[in-house]
């Protein structure tokens, strides 16, 4: 086959590379192309914006299949001219790349299907935008309608801030025309994860998590960029998320697509906030994320081609993806200055030594060939990508590469994967014991799970009945401080012996959550709780959900007496309860 890579990033040099490795493939063509990219495909001098050269080319080279990288073509609608000329070609069509291509009929689109969103209003004026941030308050995001890069969202700390974004979207027209019109949203809380997948316009195949670092800054500080690295598996997408996700996001959004009589083919990509069991859709896009495409495709073992051939050819169905069960981080290495203004054409070093590290592929991004040496010619210029048994292990092999690498003014970030690391680390060393006497109860406890993954503190899940295994309970509540931990949380229905039973065999705290598991709304339960013998003390809480996530609140305010961390996150807490009553009092006074 011959096969043209629209693109000359890094997420186009990852195609070339994983096309490479299929059977079905012989010559590969990119355009434009980069300095990595030129190594194993041919490269040709045609921008990704002029479309009708591209389809010139295709014809010309009877390219069998094209692959589009970024957005710009295909909300040009590359995919129509080429379809119209009889070639096959992978992405959605215009009608279909809307979805990245405008906010406003995302924003819309989402609220018709009932896809949980953040709150919103769009505007083609500044002074009724203006107002409307006045209304939902701050934090809030302002944002560009049309593309932009990546960089066309801005969250604002402050009323004034939140103006100036507006300005300079719509008056200052900082990201051009897609600043006519400006998308206001509430801020949301929570932790970004990626989510992408191939579908036919009917089927969906998701691919691994991921999560990609925005901001330019270690810590996630400072202004947003096209990503400054990324990794899979993203540790806050669990199994039970991932399901979610795909019923309540992906399949909701390819159906809906449909009957709008936009039947969308190519690879579809929500980022998502997840805060607890909240699911909230940040965004689309319509083609393979960048970063998130290096450790994607370093994870894949499947064809590509044929995934490609199935989703153009409807037939998804059919197809079974092979995944490495290994994780991947990808770093970037960018400009300095980026992603604001950057020096082009400096010599970079060391590329040679770095890829012969084990499991390190480096994936050039912006980069160009100047006589016989490989020079800086963009703002992102390299995307270091390592695989490893562990998550640190790939962690530290992509910056052992990067300390094989040298140009003047290079910049990355030092924290990629800060956020997996540390929500690993919170599973591998719980504080917290959440027990409960039947599986039916993990939705209520799941609220405390919950709050104290947002606190950041460690917890184990246990189903341990006071009446049906009592040894097993005992010997849970026995062996706890041993275990390392410091409290337990126990609900349990209708006579809800559980709290008592397991404080009765630890000094540990116990806290007690009575559930609804009766026809008298639980409370048989809460008296039960409440009701313990001389020396047997439980802390008891409201019925349900409620008084499970107190539970975890006064759990995390004990542990937070000799841990100042936990203080200032709880704090934290308490602002945002009381910023959140302040912006619904200023809503209501408008």
């Amino acid at each position: 086959m011959k096969i043209l890579v629209i693109g000359g990033g890094g997420r186009e040099h990852a195609l070339v590379w994983k096309l490479k490795q299929s059977d079905k493939v012989g010559t590969v063509f990119c355009a434009p192309g980069n300095a990595g990219i030129k190594d194993m495909a041919q490269c040709v001098d045609i921008s990704v914006g002029n479309i009708n050269a591209l389809l010139d080319f295709a014809l010309n080279e009877q390219i069998d299949l094209t692959i589009v990288g970024p957005e710009d073509p295909l909300t040009q609608g590359i995919v129509d001219l080429f379809q119209r000329n009889g070639l096959r070609i992978f992405g959605p069509d215009s009608k279909g790349a809307i979805l990245e291509g405008s906010k406003v009929f995302t924003k819309d689109f989402l609220k018709k299907y009932q896809i949980h969103s953040a709150r919103y209003d769009s505007f083609t004026k500044r002074s009724a935008a203006k107002k409307f941030i006045k209304s939902i308050g701050v934090p809030c995001v302002v944002k560009a309608d049309g593309l932009a890069a990546g960089k066309g969202v801005i969250i604002a700390q402050s009323i004034e801030e939140a103006e100036q974004a507006v300005d300079l979207i719509m008056k200052e027209k900082a990201f051009g025309a897609a600043g006519k019109q400006v998308v206001i949203e509430e801020f949301l809380q929570g932790e970004e994860a990626s989510f992408i997948a191939f579908t036919d316009g009917k089927t969906v195949l998701p691919l691994p998590s991921s999560q990609d670092h925005k901001a330019i800054f270690d810590g996630d500080k400072g202004p947003n960029t096209g990503g400054m690295g990324a990794y899979s598996p993203a540790p806050v997408m669990t199994e039970a998320l991932t399901k979610r996700v795909m019923e309540e996001v992906m399949l909701p959004t390819v159906r809906g697509m449909a009957a709008e009589g936009r039947p969308y083919k190519g690879m579809l990509y929500a980022g998502l906030m997840i805060e607890g069991d909240r699911i909230n859709v940040l965004e689309f896009n319509c083609r393979f994320g960048d970063p998130e495409c290096q450790p994607l495709l370093m994870r894949l073992k499947s064809d590509l081609v044929e995934i490609l051939d199935a989703c153009i050819d409807g037939t998804l169905d059919k197809v079974q993806i092979e995944i490495d069960s290994r994780p991947t981080v990808c770093v970037v290495m960018a400009s300095e200055g980026y992603p604001g203004t950057y020096a082009k054409g400096k010599v970079i070093t060391g590329l040679q030594a770095a890829s012969k590290l084990e499991g390190v592929e480096v994936f050039h991004a912006g980069t160009a060939v100047k006589g016989h040496q490989t020079v800086t010619n963009g703002g992102r210029v390299l995307g270091v990508t390592a695989i490893g048994d562990t998550i640190q292990t790939a962690i530290d092999r992509a910056y052992l590469a990067i300390e094989e690498i040298q140009w003047q003014g290079s910049y990355y970030r030092r924290d990629i994967g800060h956020r997996a690391l540390a929500r690993l680390a919170i599973t591998n060393k719980p504080l917290v014991g959440i027990v409960m006497g039947s599986d039916s109860d993990l939705p209520v406890m799941r609220a405390a799970a919950d709050f104290l993954t947002l606190a950041g503190v460690g917890y184990e899940l246990t189903i341990s009945s006071a009446h049906r295994t009592p040894e097993q309970a005992c010997a849970y509540a026995k062996t706890a401080r041993e275990r390392g931990l410091k409290l337990i949380i126990a609900g349990a229905g209708m006579a809800a012996h559980l709290a008592g039973v397991l404080a009765a065999h630890t000094t540990l705290p116990v806290i007690g959550v009575p559930l609804d598991a009766s026809s008298l709304n639980g409370l048989d339960a809460l008296l039960s709780t409440v009701q313990m013998p001389p020396g047997i003390p439980v802390a008891t809480m409201g019925i349900g959900k409620a008084g499970a996530k107190n539970a975890a609140v006064l759990a995390v305010r004990i542990l937070a007496l000799n841990d100042a961390v936990l203080q200032a996150k709880l704090e934290q807490h308490v602002q945002e309860m009381a910023e959140q009553v302040a912006s619904k009092n200023k809503a209501l006074a408008m």
